[in-house]
Parts: structure tokens; sequence; C-alpha cells
């Protein structure tokens, strides 16, 4: 589904058999189809860039219409180069909560108690093994942890770091 926008970041949800998108602002980035969400992660995202505060805009942006208005997003500080409090994201405040948890996911909060939980891709992964990760974190019910698909489709963690980029 392109949800292309004129002079917008665009957002791709992406089928297993897609090609991935070339536009160098397209954020890439799948979600769990089925209403359940019993798995361990809801999705994935591949961030082109550490910079999150470049990142995070065009995701949020991507994904409201979908799941609704994102209210916090909880990340790993030391997978992202300058991790701001807050954004203003289409005129709407989004919290930036940020630990250094080395868990390989963000956390979208719409509402109060309402959670997604993205794989985040390293932005230098193989485009291969990327499709590869993006497919299982979107299994229904998988119950793989982020860190268990980057491990299986040969994606090292350790390059989550900030100072792996």
């Amino acid at each position: 589904m392109n949800t292309e926008q004129p002079g917008r970041t665009s957002g791709y949800l992406l089928p297993d058999a897609a090609a991935w998108p070339t536009s160098p602002d397209a954020v890439v980035l799948r979600l769990e189809t089925t209403r359940s969400r019993e798995g361990a992660v809801d999705g994935a995202w591949w961030p082109r860039s550490r910079d999150l505060a470049e990142q995070l805009p065009g995701l949020i942006t991507a994904l409201t219409p979908h799941i609704g208005p994102i209210e916090r997003v909880g990340l790993d500080s030391s997978a992202w180069d300058g991790v701001p409090g807050r954004l203003v994201i289409d005129e709407h405040v989004v919290h930036v909560d940020w630990f250094p948890v080395g868990d390989d996911t963000v956390i979208l909060t719409r509402g109060p108690q309402d959670h997604f939980v993205l794989l985040v891709i390293p932005p230098g992964a193989d485009p291969e093994a990327a499709h590869a990760a993006m497919t299982a974190a979107v299994r229904p019910a998988g119950t793989d942890t982020a860190q268990q698909i980057l491990i299986k489709t040969r994606i090292s963690p350790s390059t989550t770091s900030a100072d792996a980029s």
C-alpha cells in the first residue's frame, strides 16, 4: 500500500513480494495485518539513518492514517544520534522516552495504554536480510523477539548501536 502524498514523506506497508521503495524519503515499514496483535512484535521499521529527528517524523506520518495518532515513542537511546525529548509532527506533539536498553525496538503508544512494538532494522542492513527480518516480524502470533529475528536473519544486533553508523 502506497500512502504517498504530494510534498510529504511517502510511507509503504510492504507485502511479502513487494519491491523496496527507491525514493530516499520513503518510510520502509511492515505491520502485522491481524487485529489480534499477539506476536512479540507488531511489525518492523527500516530507517534510512540513525538521525531520529529526521527519521521519526516520516514513521509517525506514515503510521497515523493506519493506527491513529501516536502520543509517545519509546526507544533505545544508544541506537540513535541525538534523541530529542519531544517532536512536533504534523502539528501534533509526540513525546520521546529513551533509555539505553539495547532491545532493537521502538515502542509507539496511542492512547493511554495501547502499544505497538516495532523491530528496528539497522540502516545499513543488507536489503535481502532486512526483507527477511521484516517478514518474520509480521508473522501472526510470532514468538521471536526483535533480537531473535535479527540473529536468525544474520543481521547483527550490535549494528544497531550508534557507534556502528
